[in-house]
């Protein structure tokens, strides 16, 4: 893309509010200004930090400096949101900012909200006091998901659209379409708003399971230093997810469950966590570039969207559903951050650095979606982004950054273009739309099949119990 040649996708008739200036924050202004018409002197961004100060007055954005809190949010917000005339948009790339208060606020002023995750307030992600079923991402799935079915339509605020969650929800679609033709399979494509068409497809497809499956291969030029945690994203975000309970959307075709595996009493029951935290529990994948690999089971908002999703239901039973999770192996850095962290109790290391780009000098970040158990076996769906593709089409970002930052922006052409949409996740929203906005920033987009299965190689030197009859069981997948 030349500067010449980016689409202008709409107006943004109000004041943009961006809460956050991290490493997506700072990737996705710049989108922003290239592909929206908007009254730079009434975008205003809000960071506690004071460390971008320079990039925000090159770029003629006002900073204020301050927390936003549960006490001030609304004397905060409300102000700098309905200033003049026109249609605001709240823009949430922060940590400890509680999503939900504020999708509500800007639902009531009638302001566009986008966020990736839905994130709590101060406290939440290590409150010793909560229950491990109350500290994970499907405990805060379900307030947003109550206060749509609270209160339908209305403002659109698109909740969870990052790379994932997000992004790979439209991938999830894009490749089961692409696989239901491989496979032959005479079928009509469901409409955006048709959610049993689409889970009666997968099922069809013969689908038990979707691994967001993601192998990031980006190198440092110079080694970690000890006592540091180091990675291509946000480091308190990461550190986080990765301290709640490991969680999936857990499948119809699975017979076998963890000992330490736990159910949900109350809201769709479409996911189960495991007593253990997501970043130390190890799954084995398939991702194109390694083939066969490892990969954390952190907790995210799709593993539990998706499942939810791609449900069928009949006569008031679940009859069909598939499994799903992340299957993550972060930059090499950061996996060497985490078995330092857990070495040390799970006490995080004083030092957090989230590596720019021009840290690294290489690597790709493979993101895609691997959706198993048909008949051709798995096909793996997704962006293989380089730093040196990042480099040379946005700047302020890696790799990393910019798979998460054309989400946001998708969603916003899309909250944009529906601004009476109410409460979504990336799942209920125009894949087609979404990736159409979001493709020239994602490298080569690509599918892939295998015939890897996580049975290969095993039960090698050492004896396992293994179900050989189905090599898609989580049994399987879990590295116990």
């Amino acid at each position: 893309m030349s500067e010449k040649t980016y689409p202008v996708y709409g107006e943004i008739t109000g004041p943009i509010v961006m809460i956050g200036f991290g490493s997506i924050g700072r990737g996705t202004l710049p989108l922003i200004e290239r592909h929206f018409k908007f009254d730079k002197s009434r975008m205003v961004v809000i960071d506690p930090r004071n460390d971008e100060a320079e990039l925000l007055a090159k770029h003629g954005i006002k900073h204020i400096q301050a927390h936003v809190t549960k006490d001030n949010y609304k004397k905060l917000l409300k102000p700098l949101l309905t200033e003049g005339e026109g249609q605001g948009f709240c823009v949430n790339l922060s940590v400890d900012t509680g999503s939900l208060d504020l999708m509500k606020l800007c639902r009531k002023l009638d302001v566009l909200y986008i966020d990736t995750v839905v994130e709590p307030w101060l406290g939440f992600y290590f409150d010793k006091n909560m229950k491990n079923s109350e500290r994970t991402n499907y405990a805060l799935r379900e307030t947003v998901r109550q206060e749509k079915a609270k209160n339908p339509g209305g403002s659109t605020a698109v909740s969870t659209c990052g790379a994932n969650p997000g992004m790979v929800s439209w991938f999830v679609k894009q490749g089961l379409v692409n696989l239901a033709h491989e496979i032959g399979l005479k079928f009509e494509e469901p409409d955006q708003n048709d959610r049993e068409g689409w889970a009666r497809l997968m099922k069809k497809v013969g689908v038990k399971g979707v691994h967001i499956a993601e192998r990031d291969t980006q190198r440092t030029k110079n080694p970690k230093p000890l006592n540091v945690f180091w990675n291509t994203w946000s480091a308190e975000g990461f550190i986080s997810e990765g301290l709640q309970p490991s969680e999936l959307g857990w499948g119809t075709h699975e017979n076998w469950m963890p000992k330490n595996a736990k159910k949900h009493k109350k809201g769709c029951k479409a996911a189960i966590y495991l007593e253990q935290p997501g970043a130390n529990t190890r799954v084995r994948t398939w991702c194109p570039t390694p083939g066969p690999q490892y990969g954390f089971l952190v907790t995210h908002n799709e593993s539990i969207s998706i499942a939810d999703y791609f449900t069928v239901e009949k006569d008031g039973e679940v009859v069909y559903r598939p499994t799903c999770h992340y299957a993550y192996h972060p930059a090499n850095d950061a996996v060497l951050s985490l078995h330092e962290m857990f070495g040390n109790g799970g006490n995080q290391q004083p030092v957090l650095h989230v590596l720019n780009e021009d840290e690294l000098v290489d690597g790709v970040d493979e993101l895609g979606v691997l959706l198993y158990g048909h008949e051709k076996n798995a096909y793996w769906y997704g962006s293989r982004l380089s730093l040196e593709e990042t480099r040379r089409i946005a700047p302020y970002q890696n790799a990393t950054g910019l798979q998460v930052t054309s989400a946001v922006l998708a969603g916003m052409v899309w909250a944009l273009e529906n601004p009476k949409a109410g409460i979504v996740e990336a799942d209920e929203m125009d894949y087609k739309r979404c990736l159409e906005v979001q493709s020239p920033y994602l490298g080569p987009v690509e599918g892939h099949y295998t015939d890897w299965t996580p049975l290969d190689g095993r039960p090698g030197l050492f004896p396992e119990d293994l179900d050989e009859k189905d090599p898609w069981q989580f049994k399987n997948i879990l590295v116990r």
